[in-house]
């Protein structure tokens, strides 16, 4: 609980900056569209609107006004019903609609560690996020498979060392998680002990096998199975990293020398500090 609590004070002290409108695109499934809003915020979230032939479903709304707005709009356009909004790990701008959720989520987002973030960003952000959720929420077992908009949602359970929101493999071919898997160093907000990187190793192992086409998350957008390979790999080296080095300034040179330019170096010392 107090590792979570240190990840969720980073969070909350995020420096504010101008909200950017967002982008969309749209990668066609065969049976569904998926539909990727990069909202260009300052927390780096993303949002999904899954479209079947007849409805759609929503997941992980944005959290602040302006790109509310554009995702409402853009929602709208489809000119299908909303059968389902998801809110996994991150609570949006569903407003008075029901939303569905994984087992303990609901609980989760009342409690001190969730709630308090919360706060933390009203405080940060102030008029420029959306009020909160007002609407009914179901949650849905882990384990268990749901066909909405007639595309199947598979909850599965997330990395055991992050929040208690669910993997979600949709589709078949879609396969959700809290953090896009990228080309680029980790966050230290995802990647906070050692631990963490074993945790985080097998649960893209496991998205690996569920014969994913895509690989989406909370934070991020949209990957191929390829950024998912290279992040197994490159948590591998970062673990060997760890067990040889006894200090931060160590480990930041031996992973710049490992990825020359790879983007993201500015995480690395906060990264080394969880680690070591």
């Amino acid at each position: 609980m107090k590792r979570i609590l240190i990840i969720l004070f980073n969070l909350i002290t995020i420096t504010v900056m101008a909200q950017t409108k967002g982008d969309f695109e749209v990668h066609d499934l065969g049976n569904f569209k998926l539909h990727v809003y990069y909202t260009n915020d300052a927390l780096g979230d993303a949002s999904y609107i899954i479209e079947g032939k007849d409805a759609l479903v929503t997941m992980e709304q944005p959290l602040f006004k302006e790109n509310v707005a554009e995702f409402d709009s853009y929602l709208s356009k489809l000119e299908k019903p909303v059968e389902k909004r998801i809110t996994d790990y991150h609570v949006g701008g569903t407003a008075d609609y029901d939303v569905v959720m994984a087992e303990g989520m609901s609980d989760f987002i009342k409690g001190k560690v969730y709630g308090g973030m919360m706060q933390g960003f009203a405080q940060a952000f102030g008029d420029a996020m959306t009020d909160m959720p007002t609407g009914k929420a179901t949650e849905v077992a882990f384990g268990t498979t749901h066909t909405w908009a007639g595309v199947t949602f598979e909850f599965r359970h997330g990395a055991s060392s992050d929040f208690p929101g669910a993997s979600i493999l949709i589709g078949n071919k879609v396969y959700y998680t809290h953090w896009t898997p990228a080309k680029a160093h980790v966050s230290h907000l995802q990647i906070s002990s050692p631990a963490a990187i074993d945790a985080e190793i097998e649960e893209a192992e496991n998205s690996l096998a569920s014969g994913a086409e895509l690989f989406i998350g909370g934070h991020g957008g949209a990957a191929t199975r390829d950024a998912v390979e290279f992040k197994i790999s490159y948590l591998k080296k970062m673990k060997r990293i760890v067990s040889t080095v006894d200090n931060t300034a160590d480990f930041v040179n031996a992973m710049k020398k490992e990825y020359p330019q790879l983007p993201g170096e500015g995480n690395l010392k906060d990264l080394g500090e969880k680690l070591l």
